[in-house]
């Protein structure tokens, strides 16, 4: 996280279009994961969701998301592949299928908004000393850790002893 921090032009590539804040570690209600498994909130976004290391370690933790409605999905292993994800595809939340059609519509609307994107984004991982792969291949990725090793990492209201809700299905 140092090194987001220390990197201007990564550090506001990931603030936007990434909404990826590291002074918003704190979730806006008490939380824990089912395995009993250490629970880190260390970034955040505009909408009240945050993104927490889970179990021990360093920036290699597998990293869960959890959104402000009640809604979690495991959506990286490690620091890396989270800033990859929020690099090439920082429309994530709003994909619902994964689709190559759905990717390529959510990222038309940021180039229309912001078409210097994808200047910026390889300005950034440079910083970072990132290699980015395509959008699909971020999407699939995101996708296979949601479901396959996500099943592990279950976030429970802690008052409550509800689960959260799956943002990420197969």
């Amino acid at each position: 996280m140092a090194a987001v921090r220390e990197r201007d032009e990564a550090a506001r590539f990931l603030a936007w279009p990434g909404d990826f804040d590291l002074d918003r570690g704190d979730h806006v209600e008490e939380v824990h994961l089912a395995s009993g498994a250490a629970l880190e909130g260390f970034a955040g976004d505009g909408a009240g969701g945050t993104y927490f290391f889970c179990g021990e370690g360093g920036e290699e933790r597998p990293i869960l998301y959890a959104d402000s409605e009640g809604g979690a999905a495991l959506v990286a292993i490690g620091l890396r592949e989270l800033l990859r994800l929020l690099l090439v595809a920082p429309w994530w939340r709003d994909c619902q299928a994964f689709t190559e059609e759905e990717s390529l519509k959510r990222a038309a609307e940021y180039l229309a908004d912001m078409p210097d994107l994808v200047a910026r984004r390889d300005r950034a991982a440079a910083a970072l000393g990132l290699d980015l792969p395509d959008h699909m291949e971020v999407l699939g990725r995101l996708q296979e850790v949601a479901v396959g090793e996500g099943g592990n990492f279950v976030l429970i209201l802690t008052p409550e002893g509800y689960p959260y809700e799956p943002l990420i299905s197969s």
